[in-house]
């Protein structure tokens, strides 16, 4: 399970060198990520950003037809969106790092989080300019629920995302992985899991046994 706001806070994650990696680290590189995650953002706003029908992204190109070239020269999106698409990452992190307290939140930007209160309001203005939810009922189809309003806007997708994750069932299934060099956000499907992942959980059990057979 997944959402746009979940899967945005992945973007930071361990490079496997002991350091962390951020999945948007330029504008062109956010495009990307964007790209392979079109149906989080259909889930929120009912099209994607790419695509026939899609919401533009200021400075994107597109080939005939809208669909998008990953390798055009000059694709991304412009500074200020990028910009704003980390921001609201810098806030949705704040928040998942909350949700876990009292356990300690994700190692990536636990020295660095964003205050909880000023990234509430940034959750909350972001999704704002969303509009409102309506219902729409074509003749002869099933009733739908459309967002009506103001813009198909990329940030406030995510802050709309995050204010439903944060406010579901979920969020108390939220928790940053303990383990070393790990810096991942998961949903713990039972009680007993105590890691993001088999291999976090196996890489544990060594070090903790490494430490035991040299302690003293």
């Amino acid at each position: 399970m997944s959402t746009l706001a979940f899967a945005l806070a992945a973007t930071i994650k361990h490079d496997g060198h002991g350091g962390v990696a951020d999945l948007l680290a330029t504008p062109t590189e956010a495009v990307a990520w964007l790209a392979g995650h079109q149906d989080l953002v259909t889930e929120v706003l009912g099209r994607p950003l790419f695509g026939p029908g899609a919401a533009a992204i200021s400075g994107t190109k597109f080939a005939a037809g809208g669909e998008f070239l990953p390798e055009t020269p000059g694709v991304g999106m412009d500074e200020a969106q990028w910009r704003g698409l980390v921001e609201i990452r810098r806030a949705v992190r704040a928040l998942f790092a909350r949700a876990v307290a009292p356990g300690a939140p994700s190692k990536a930007d636990a020295d660095r989080l964003m205050d909880a209160d000023v990234a509430v309001r940034a959750v909350n203005r972001a999704a704002e300019r969303l509009g409102a939810r309506e219902l729409e009922w074509p003749a002869d189809e099933a009733p739908v629920l459309r967002w009506a309003g103001r813009t198909d806007d990329l940030i406030a997708a995510v802050g709309r995302s995050a204010i439903d994750f944060l406010t579901g069932p979920d969020q108390k299934r939220l928790r940053a992985c303990p383990a070393a060099r790990c810096v991942k956000y998961f949903l713990q499907d039972d009680p007993r899991q105590m890691w993001c992942s088999a291999s976090c959980g196996n890489r544990e059990r060594v070090n903790r046994h490494y430490r035991k057979r040299h302690a003293g």
